[in-house]
């Protein structure tokens, strides 16, 4: 079957309580290919979120939880993870252990997309991280390197931003997936946002992004039905040109 627009669009239920989080599922079910459950609606709620997802929506489920302990830890933690039913969890990517053993407790029911650089960091925080000058200079090529570790412990793809995107096909081929957070679509772009590394749906999309997460902008509109249309019409546009 031949992916539409709706099924590349990730949307975060970043609510503090389970009834907004209910709600937007409902809402957007059938209008988006996958809900993203992050930390702070898990640990509030515990696996009870996912069973309710699950019950009142037909599409995907991405585990939002950026596990990053010993390996062992992150091993037996994604036992656990695995039994949830979920499709993706998110690893960072500091060494190639912890991924392969988060690849191995994933039994093969769970895939792993690794964490190259979070989208609120950019040169600075590269620097104040102490690592390598040619990583600060240029971040990419840190994120490259994660992408690298990532691919060759085996995660399914890796979450990276629309400018790492291209690289990341090119290098490791179409089957090991992009996602891309920081997606802001051109009619809501903001001077001074928080996200450094951002790009819009069409240009995710025309670079090879096979996921993109959109929050704030379909969450905080009026109608959020209608600013996901927009989206979608926005991700078709790119994909016709492709």
């Amino acid at each position: 079957m031949q992916k539409q627009g709706k099924d590349y669009i990730v949307f975060p239920l970043d609510f503090s309580c389970v009834k907004d989080a209910k709600k937007y599922v409902k809402l957007l079910d059938g209008k988006v290919g996958m809900f993203k459950i992050g930390l702070e609606l898990f640990i509030d709620q515990g696996p009870s979120i996912v069973q309710m997802v699950k019950k009142e929506s037909r599409v995907k489920i991405f585990l939002d939880l950026k596990l990053h302990d010993i390996s062992v830890t992150v091993q037996r933690a994604m036992e656990r993870v695995a039994t949830l039913g979920v499709d993706f969890v998110t690893v960072h990517c500091s060494s190639s252990a912890m991924l392969e053993k988060a690849v191995k407790g994933g039994k093969g029911k769970t895939n792993v997309l690794g964490v190259t650089l979070l989208t609120d960091n950019d040169t600075n925080a590269v620097k104040a991280a102490g690592f390598k000058e040619k990583f600060v200079k240029a971040p990419h090529l840190l994120v490259m390197h994660r992408a690298k570790m990532a691919y060759e412990s085996g995660c399914k793809g890796v979450i990276c931003s629309g400018r790492e995107v291209q690289q990341i096909k090119k290098r490791f081929g179409k089957s090991f997936l992009a996602v891309t957070p920081g997606i802001r679509p051109s009619w809501t772009l903001l001077e001074n946002d928080d996200q450094k590394r951002v790009t819009t749906p069409g240009q995710a999309v025309s670079l090879g992004s096979d996921l993109i997460v959109i929050g704030r902008p379909i969450r905080d509109a009026d109608d959020p039905a209608v600013a996901t249309q927009k989206v979608i019409q926005e991700v078709e546009a790119a994909l016709s040109l492709a």
